[in-house]
């Protein structure tokens, strides 16, 4: 049931975020929109670049560790995330003299890396510690502060520097309550093996993170690209919401299915047998890509409906444009960052993650660029993107198909079919009120039919 409480809470994540994303953009001019999506942006970017190798050293030594050795890595991992907060503030403050924008968005922009980055690191430690129900309880309590502390600063006083000050808000708010909730075991270590801990998470932390950092500027480079063209418009704002808006769903059913399964992969890889080991992946790679699938047939079918009531009206034109192929892109950007790496973390080949990531980077942007020089629309951009990332997918397999973890492929063709009945609930009207019921029911039908053969909900509450 914790497992299963777990999901819950990366769903109830999920609809914050997308809650957070419509009503920021109803209170806040387009042009004020458009530098908060931007700034936000920038500062996860950031968070990535200084705080992404200690969580993926964090989650690949501290989930095989034993307990005694466990409560000592810790100390060595939080002792580095405080160096790497410092770092930021530091090497930020100075880059931040040669940029153009105000001095109070750098500011927030630098202080929200730096809670996000230790708060993540922090509940983190608190999921490896056999908490997960604590874990999720915080991240659920975080996504509220997170959307009320947004919320609350807009409304009150309408500027993007208000938004931002509410995001920092509510990020600090769940790292005290963390820290109040439950402290995790630690145990002080010499600073001779601090300093041995911080090179085996550096060895393989940091090409890792540097590979993940490549991924996400891959949708920040694509946003400036556009956005450089369209401007802070209408139409540009709208391109920034389905940006906003999109991702989370695929990050956030990403992290609830990494966290409640890869710690029993890398177990499985670590100290199973090898037929253990490929069966305990291929459920993962079967539980990502068939709810994904599924996911993405949702947001084609049922956004666009949301979107005509939430979207503020100057924006949704650009939204209803290229809402559908941004979707497909973070759906191929997903798998291409979190499924097809499995294999190539469980080796602790962080090269080659890196080498994968910055191949997506240059052809995505060489594309994008070509698309916008040749007058190609915003949507035929994003298309261009979706194209290159697909082929970065085909390039990257071949450690996965190495392994033989197969998923089903009769299962897969099954999460297709339903993904291309939901999402095809897009054409029909929502109005009366029962059209839109039975949409719903459909796609709730074809959702039970897919998560009750691929066993989803079983695999959710094991062990």
């Amino acid at each position: 049931m914790t497992r299963l409480f777990a999901m819950a809470g990366y769903l109830y994540q999920s609809a914050a975020a997308i809650i957070l994303i419509f009503a920021i953009s109803h209170l806040l001019p387009a042009a004020d929109y458009t530098n908060f999506s931007l700034a936000l942006a920038s500062s996860q970017l950031l968070c990535v670049l200084m705080f992404e190798w200690l969580q993926l050293a964090g989650l690949r030594f501290l989930a095989a560790a034993g307990e005694d050795e466990a409560a000592r890595l810790r100390w060595s991992l939080f002792a580095a995330g405080l160096s790497s907060a410092a770092a930021l503030v530091v090497v930020g403050s100075c880059a931040s003299l040669a940029s153009v924008l105000p001095a109070g968005i750098i500011a927030l922009g630098l202080g929200i890396s730096v809670l996000q980055g230790l708060t993540d690191l922090y509940f983190l430690s608190v999921r490896l510690s056999d908490r997960l129900g604590i874990a999720s309880s915080l991240l659920a309590f975080r996504a509220t502060t997170l959307l009320t502390g947004a919320a609350a600063g807009a409304a009150i006083w309408g500027t993007a520097e208000a938004a931002l000050l509410g995001v920092g808000a509510g990020h600090a708010l769940g790292l005290l309550t963390g820290l109040l909730a439950y402290r995790t075991p630690l145990e002080r270590v010499p600073l001779r093996r601090v300093l041995a801990d911080w090179k085996d998470f550096s060895r393989y932390g940091m090409l890792a993170a540097g590979a993940s950092v490549i991924h996400l500027s891959v949708p920040v480079l694509l946003r400036f690209i556009i956005i450089g063209r369209l401007g802070a418009t209408g139409a540009g704002a709208g391109f920034s919401i389905a940006l906003d808006l999109l991702q989370r769903p695929f990050w956030v059913l990403n992290a609830a299915i990494h966290t409640v399964s890869y710690p029993d992969v890398v177990k499985d890889f670590e100290r199973g047998t090898v037929m253990k080991s490929v069966q305990s992946a291929r459920r993962m790679f079967e539980f990502m890509v068939c709810t994904t699938l599924v996911l993405l047939g949702g947001l084609i079918g049922f956004i666009p409906d949301a979107a005509r009531i939430l979207v503020p009206r100057e924006s949704l034109d650009g939204f209803l444009t290229t809402a559908p192929v941004v979707a497909v892109f973070y759906f191929l950007h997903t798998h291409l960052q979190a499924t097809v790496a499995v294999v190539p973390h469980l080796e602790k080949r962080a090269t080659r993650l890196v080498v994968v990531a910055a191949g997506q980077l240059a052809i995505v942007a060489a594309l994008a660029l070509a698309a916008t020089w040749a007058g190609l629309s915003p949507r035929q951009a994003v298309g261009c993107a979706c194209l290159a990332t697909l082929a970065t997918i085909l390039v990257a397999l071949g450690p996965t198909l190495r392994f033989e973890a197969f998923p089903r492929w009769s299962l897969v063709v099954q999460a297709l079919a339903a993904a291309a009945l939901i999402g095809s609930l897009g054409a029909m009207p929502t109005e009366p009120a029962a059209w839109l019921a039975g949409k719903i029911m459909i796609a709730a039908i074809a959702t039970a039919i897919v998560g009750w053969r691929g066993d989803f909900l079983m695999l959710a509450r094991r062990g």
